[in-house]
């Protein structure tokens, strides 16, 4: 059987997903609120059924292929494979929770190629937890839809040492964009669907961020905020996004590519203000920002903002068509030889 998970890219409302979840601990928060789309990158794989094993062949987005990971089907096995961390616990975790709730035997994937960029806020650590979800479901028959498959995922992720929110998952529903609400332990997902076709371009930057120390440092400013700077975090992951992302809701289905860059900016300039002086060390971002302002681009986008937990990971723009997304592709390639643009096209729904 062959199968395809993408990446995740969020539009809008990196962070609000964990943040939302603290409302357990404090009701006065805001719910978290996102906007997300699969990538036109993934993971492709072959799988099989195994009667005794979990083996996993994995490729890498530069084409490297790790040693397999060959696993007894046992949940003491599968779960110290979890807690060790590293890409190939995710799958570990995910097999692990099959086990633990169904009666499933092994399974074999071979990720044959992979061509979504690895720690880059586009969820590579989920798309492979859905993938090993959905070889379980499909395999076994077990009858999932797409939220079952996203939440068995996002079990087999906290298994690890990873701490990522419930929005990560949401590869599971590829190139369909959602929105999703969190509040608490909850999410409702809602399908969106879009009048028109939407062009972006998503930008590797080609430098490096610490998503665990960026997520450590705002995480201390919830359940509860002690001084205005953990006020001001809360304040814009509750009130400020949540509105930013309503608004872009609106947007996307009416298919309003320039009101969707005039929310883009604004997002990215509300979220420095707010969250910079919290992790001013990755947040400042100055690669993120010297793409955003770059002069001979701008003719052509119409907004932008970072993605995933934001510092110098990836870059997403909302362009004007087909032609622009292909000019600043150019431009990046020739001037920044060492960013590597993607083309994401969100597709109107047919009639």
């Amino acid at each position: 059987m062959k199968l395809f998970v993408p990446g995740r890219l969020c539009l809008f409302g990196e962070h609000s997903d964990w943040a939302g979840g603290y409302r357990r601990l404090n009701p006065q928060l805001e719910k978290g609120y996102t906007i997300i789309t699969g990538t036109n990158q993934g993971l492709y794989a072959n799988v099989k059924p195994h009667p005794t094993h979990f083996i996993l062949h994995a490729s890498l987005s530069d084409g490297i292929r790790p040693e397999p990971i060959q696993l007894p089907m046992e949940r003491r096995i599968l779960l110290a494979e979890a807690q060790k961390g590293g890409f190939c616990s995710y799958a570990a975790g995910v097999a692990y929770h099959f086990l633990t709730y169904f009666q499933v035997g092994g399974v074999e994937i071979d990720n044959y190629c992979t061509d979504l960029p690895i720690q880059k806020g586009l969820s590579s650590s989920a798309a492979i937890c859905v993938l090993v979800a959905r070889a379980f479901n499909r395999l076994y028959d077990l009858k999932m839809n797409r939220r079952g498959e996203m939440e068995y995922a996002y079990l087999g992720e906290t298994t690890t040492p990873s701490r990522c929110g419930r929005m990560d998952q949401a590869c599971a529903y590829g190139n369909q964009p959602i929105a999703i609400i969190f509040d608490g332990a909850s999410a409702d997902i809602i399908e969106l669907n879009v009048a028109k076709d939407l062009f972006f371009v998503i930008v590797d930057l080609g430098a490096s961020k610490n998503t665990q120390e960026i997520l450590s440092r705002l995480n201390q400013c919830y359940p509860f905020g002690t001084d205005n700077l953990q006020k001001n975090v809360q304040h814009y992951l509750g009130t400020i996004s949540y509105q930013i992302t309503q608004a872009a809701v609106e947007a996307l289905q009416a298919g309003d590519a320039p009101k969707l860059g005039q929310l883009m900016t604004k997002a990215q300039a509300e979220f420095d203000r707010y969250l910079i002086p919290a992790c001013s060390q990755q947040l400042t971002a100055p690669v993120l920002h010297q793409l955003l302002n770059y002069e001979p681009i701008q003719p052509y986008i119409l907004g932008g903002k970072g993605v995933g937990s934001q510092g110098d990971g990836t870059a997403q723009f909302i362009v004007k068509n087909k032609t622009s997304q292909q000019n600043v592709i150019r431009i990046i390639e020739r001037e920044f030889p060492q960013m590597h643009p993607l083309t994401l096209t969100i597709q109107a729904n047919s009639e």
